[in-house]
Order: C-alpha cells, then sequence, then structure tokens
C-alpha cells in the first residue's frame, strides 16, 4: 500500500464519521417505518373524513426533509449531522425551496 492510501486508513475523522454514517442509517430505516405509518394513517383519514390532516402533513413533510438531511449525509453531500445532532428539521430543505422560488 501507498503511504496515501496508509494515512487515509489512520485518519480518525473518516472513522469517526463512519460511525455516525452507521447510526444514521439506523435512523434512515426507523424513519422510513414511521412515514410509511403516516401515509397509510393519511390515507385512512382521507377515506373517513374525506379531507387531509394537517397535522399528519406536516408531519410528514419535516420527516421527509429528515430522510432527505439523512441521505445528503450519508452519500458526502453534507456535513451536516442532523437529529439528534442537529435541529429537528421544520418545512422543506432549503435547497428545494430555493429551486422552487426561481
Amino acid at each position: 500500500m501507498g503511504e496515501e492510501v496508509k494515512e487515509n486508513l489512520k485518519r480518525q475523522s473518516t472513522w469517526v464519521r463512519g460511525l455516525y454514517m452507521l447510526l444514521f442509517a439506523i435512523f434512515y430505516s426507523v424513519a422510513e417505518i414511521v412515514m410509511f405509518a403516516i401515509v397509510i394513517f393519511q390515507f385512512i383519514h382521507k377515506l373517513i373524513k374525506g379531507d387531509t390532516n394537517a397535522r399528519l402533513m406536516e408531519l410528514g413533510q419535516s420527516l421527509a426533509t429528515y430522510i432527505y438531511q439523512i441521505i445528503q449525509y450519508l452519500t458526502f453531500n453534507s456535513n451536516y449531522q442532523v437529529y439528534p445532532f442537529g435541529a429537528w428539521p421544520k418545512g422543506e430543505p432549503s435547497e428545494l425551496k430555493k429551486l422552487e422560488d426561481s
């Protein structure tokens, strides 16, 4: 192995990020299950009441943003550590808001 590869393997920050990535992958799996439950409950609410539940819509949006933030972190597109190490997201991701406004 080259010296550069050895140095990269010894870099503690990469290993720490790897542990965070593993943790966030677990959070992603849980969030996926919760999102599925929200979808089912919202559909049932629509069938029974005839309209959507605003609180479920808000929760679904923030959870979708959370899932998006996790994926951004896992794919190295962001260094922002999401909830529980950062704030819980509110609304759409800021990147999507910028695209919609233009």
